[in-house]
């Protein structure tokens, strides 16, 4: 039997089948709507939206209340994808204790179906615990933006043998903590093919190559919305601001000079 909705344990048969798993992030429930209808398997509700949503540098100020109404609009929406929230800067590094009570909200307020947590062996108790909970959680190692002032930047992580060695302890760590899946993000290829091969849980890849079980992209990348030439690894299917932008122009031309609206338009 087909099942309606994207599920933990469908994502597993899916790394068995060799079948890869698509993964976009979703901040509102019109984009959640329109992805969830196109077939995505995962909808993440990133803390990128402090970023592409918020307009910030960095994703650090987006709170858990935050966290929990956006995810809240996007699970409305799906029904078919599995919604997967991230844990936000502060709502986990402060113990194991807040890590439960803020994954809690996630899913009991905001609807989540799993949530994401950055980081590898230095977590691995708050990952034990969140999957001791049942509910399902999602790792993320190499570049996590939650750590950009560590890294000095948003720098490609697993470089030379002593990261190299670092990443692979992390995924072992991770998926023996209880992870249903993993975020390998700005990882070298030969690496992210290397964890792939090793894990049994899928490896979700962004700029990690495409040897990864599957892959995510920030929708405002891949629309065209984002404002700034995209990093190398995106690939940009639309100029939806373009679109966007010629569509206001018209209606602003339309407007002063007394085309809109029409009396057909009109009550």
């Amino acid at each position: 039997m087909k099942e309606i909705r994207t599920t933990v344990p469908g994502l597993a048969r899916k790394k068995r089948a060799g079948e890869k798993i698509s993964m976009l992030t979703a901040y509102d429930y019109p984009f959640a709507r329109i992805l969830d209808q196109a077939g995505t398997d995962i909808l993440l509700v990133g803390d990128s939206l402090g970023s592409v949503v918020q307009g910030r540098e960095t994703t650090l100020p987006v709170t858990l209340d935050e966290m929990v109404y956006h995810t809240r609009l996007v699970s409305r929406a799906a029904e078919r994808s599995l919604v997967v929230a991230d844990m936000p800067f502060g709502s986990f590094q402060i113990g194991v204790e807040r890590t439960l009570e803020a994954t809690v909200r996630l899913v009991k307020d905001g609807g989540a179906h799993a949530v994401k947590l950055e980081g590898g062996e230095r977590v691995a108790d708050r990952i034990r615990a969140i999957a001791g909970m049942d509910i399902p959680l999602m790792g993320h190692i190499g570049l996590t933006p939650q750590s950009v002032h560590r890294m000095g930047g948003y720098r490609v992580q697993g470089r030379g043998p002593e990261g190299r060695a670092r990443l692979l302890r992390d995924a072992r760590v991770v998926q023996e903590a209880g992870a249903f899946a993993l975020v390998l993000e700005g990882v070298p290829r030969d690496l992210a093919a290397e964890i792939t091969g090793e894990l049994e849980i899928p490896t979700i890849g962004i700029g990690a190559g495409p040897d990864c079980d599957g892959q995510v992209l920030v929708i405002h990348d891949l629309l065209g919305l984002g404002g700034e030439a995209p990093p190398r690894f995106v690939r940009r299917y639309v100029d939806l601001a373009e679109i966007v932008g010629k569509a206001a122009r018209m209606y602003i031309e339309d407007v002063r000079e007394q085309k809109f609206p029409a009396e057909a338009e009109s009550y």
